[in-house]
């Protein structure tokens, strides 16, 4: 890093390379449409599926990782390998009947579509198991049996499961007013007289889609801490589905944060306070991460450090330009409070991960050392694509990654998820740079290679998933060739995002099924 002569930072760091992608052409099978198109005409479908700088504060995660040997084995090169599609569940595909007990909606269209899918090619369902539901009127009380039904449907179809074990809610989320699952009514309940074990931002708004990492450790919830209370719903789920593991379910996602994602909620897209291209806010002003912060501030030396977080960082729907902490003067991301802020707040976001991953990892150990069977762990991050292309990168720092132009702040995740042989689950695979006006600069390609480079050197498996609906040609080529690129490894799997009337539709369902076909075969 120099200073140029009108004073701004100049990064004299290696450029980070765009992939070019080259077209990719789909095999016409006329007979295979025609024998596949039908569905679309199912009244069930017709109707819809569905209603509609070092500092002391980060640095034990990173030393860590130095010292430690990957638990990951080598991969094996799989560019020409077939990458099996996961389709997701509907977002409404359950409901809390009368009695309040969980049931699965429309049951006999969900049928037809499993077998429509299992017939296209379709590898298996994803599925989000929520923590709202099974463990949803009192600690400890699981019901499981909305998940023995669906997942013996499944296997009934003769497909295969990508669990996701979901600690957050998505009432906010815009896609899921009509079916949205909320966090346990008994943390609810705990809520209602203690916001703080929710993320806040620095106007004391509330994030309650999920527990502030701030409560981890602190015995909050009927004598159980938040790390307690997963680790008592992952042994729950392995002992009641034991006989599925490695058999029926061959990928068990963990969730880190809002949409399962490891992340900060730094862009509340359901409730008004943000919208796209918004740099964000940091969410630490919880009195949990707050008391952390001080200690932090103190060990370092500097307590007035630990009062609060940045002040001159902007707002929700800032854009970076005019916004000092985002800027490279005095009192920025460069300055010696900014990276000792930073590396305190993404290092928390880390031991959030190395904590809940620990736990997971030992769980299904016993599981992927049986040459029998086959179970992936999978830990899924956010794809903080716009505004990449700034020095200071500010969506995702105040998402929790330290990324930077400066500053690689992926590797420290691919470092995690390496120590406990977990995949990581990324999105934007449909997603190109001239998606979204040039103003923005966003670089989802970026984002990409800077994942995949972070992947291949701390040699743990990618799987991928669309973050848009796309029933598009284009948009299906697009993730074709991000799935089997030819300068990176092919993803170990691709999550397609997600089940609905839409994709059964006569135009879209004949470029889903050729799309399904070429990832599932080798080439």
């Amino acid at each position: 890093m120099a200073m140029a002569d009108n004073g701004r930072v100049v990064c004299k760091c290696t450029a980070r390379r765009s992939f070019c992608f080259r077209e990719v052409t789909f095999d016409e099978k006329p007979n295979l449409r025609n024998h596949l198109r039908n569905v679309s005409t199912v009244p069930l479908f017709r109707n819809g599926l569905i209603t509609r700088c070092p500092s002391v504060a980060g640095n034990s995660i990173l030393s860590k990782d130095a010292r430690e040997n990957s638990r990951s084995s080598i991969l094996p090169s799989s560019r020409h390998q077939r990458v099996p599609i996961y389709v997701m569940m509907p977002v409404d595909a359950f409901c809390i009947d009368g009695s309040g007990r969980p049931k699965i909606r429309k049951i006999k269209a969900l049928t037809v579509a499993l077998k429509a899918l299992k017939l296209a090619g379709v590898h298996g369902i994803a599925v989000e198991v929520w923590w709202g539901i099974v463990e949803r009127s009192s600690p400890l009380a699981y019901d499981w049996s909305l998940y023995e039904e669906l997942f013996k449907l499944v296997s009934k179809s003769e497909l295969k499961l990508h669990v996701a074990l979901s600690f957050h809610s998505n009432m906010n989320s815009s896609s899921s007013k009509n079916g949205g699952v909320s966090l346990p009514l008994w943390i609810i309940e705990i809520g209602d007289h203690n916001k703080h074990i929710y993320y806040r931002d620095r106007n004391g708004l509330s994030s309650d889609d999920y527990l502030t990492l701030g409560v981890d450790h602190v015995p909050l919830f009927c004598g159980r801490t938040a790390v307690q209370c997963y680790e008592d719903f992952m042994l729950s789920f392995v002992k009641k589905f034991e006989s599925f593991i490695g058999s029926v379910i061959e990928e068990i996602s963990v969730g880190l944060g809002p949409s399962g994602e490891l992340r900060y909620p730094a862009h509340p897209f359901g409730d008004g306070r943000w919208n796209f291209p918004g740099i964000g806010e940091f969410q630490c002003y919880d009195k949990y991460m707050m008391d952390d912060l001080k200690m932090a501030a103190c060990k370092e030396g500097k307590p007035q450090w630990g009062d609060r977080g940045p002040q001159n960082a902007g707002g929700y729907n800032s854009l970076p330009s005019g916004v000092p902490f985002f800027e490279e003067g005095e009192e920025s991301f460069l300055s010696d409070y900014g990276c000792f802020f930073l590396e305190w707040y993404s290092g928390r976001l880390l031991h959030h991960a190395d904590d809940i991953l620990a736990k997971a990892a030992k769980i299904l150990r016993k599981y992927q050392e049986n040459k029998k069977t086959s179970i992936l762990l999978v830990a899924k991050i956010g794809g903080i694509f716009w505004w990449y292309q700034t020095v200071a990168h500010p969506a995702e720092l105040t998402a929790g990654y330290y990324n930077t132009a400066l500053r690689d702040g992926y590797e420290p995740v691919a470092s995690i998820l390496s120590r406990h042989g977990a995949a990581l689950h990324f999105s934007c695979l449909e997603m190109m740079d001239t998606d979204n006006p040039a103003s923005y600069l966003c670089s989802p390609e970026g984002l990409r290679q800077q994942i995949w480079t972070a992947s291949k050197k701390r040699i743990i498996h990618l799987i991928g998933r669309n973050t848009n609906e796309r029933f598009d040609r284009v948009g299906l080529w697009q993730i074709h060739a991000n799935c089997h690129h030819s300068q990176a490894e092919a993803v170990r799997s691709f999550t397609y995002f997600r089940m609905n009337d839409k994709i059964f539709r006569a135009e879209n369902w004949n470029n889903f099924v050729p799309f399904v076909r070429k990832m599932s075969t080798n080439w």
